[in-house]
């Protein structure tokens, strides 16, 4: 039985670091963006991302200013970073299950038919994360929002 919040999903503060970056590496080298534009351009609420600016910042992604001319503004480094090392940064290693995380322990790998799944299944995730980088999507063109018709459709 599925049970309400225990599906495996990307953290808000995730999402959030992956759309502020990609944000961010659209603006020209050394343009600098305030933490209320950022808001505005993610749709996160300014309290929520001021913490994840300032993990991306720790991992040495960006940058932020203070006074007149202050803001975040990306490093080249946070331009080539994957969106796996984006995400790594705010959540530490990714891993589907526990039996995958390094140095953890279960008595069980050894002999558990599902343990390959998950394996192979963490190889692939990873290999896609790994394969996109901010500045790849930054120069990707929007997706167009899906139309919804609400009329009444025609029978043949």
């Amino acid at each position: 039985m599925a049970q309400s919040g225990s599906s495996m999903q990307l953290t808000r503060a995730a999402d959030y670091a992956v759309r502020v970056m990609i944000h961010l590496a659209t603006l020209p080298a050394h343009e600098r963006a305030l933490l209320p534009a950022l808001a505005r351009a993610t749709g996160a609420p300014q309290s929520f991302l001021s913490k994840v600016l300032q993990a991306l910042c720790r991992a040495g992604f960006m940058v932020s200013r203070r006074g007149q001319s202050g803001g975040f503004e990306i490093l080249p480094p946070g331009r080539k970073a994957s969106i796996r090392m984006v995400v790594e940064a705010i959540e530490g290693p990714i891993a589907l299950n526990l039996c995958l995380v390094s140095g953890a322990s279960c008595g069980r790998k050894a002999n558990c038919p599902a343990h390959p799944i998950w394996s192979r299944a963490q190889e692939a995730m990873l290999a896609v994360l790994n394969t996109a980088t901010v500045a790849d999507l930054a120069i990707q063109p929007p997706l167009p929002h899906a139309r919804i018709s609400v009329g009444k459709q025609k029978t043949a």
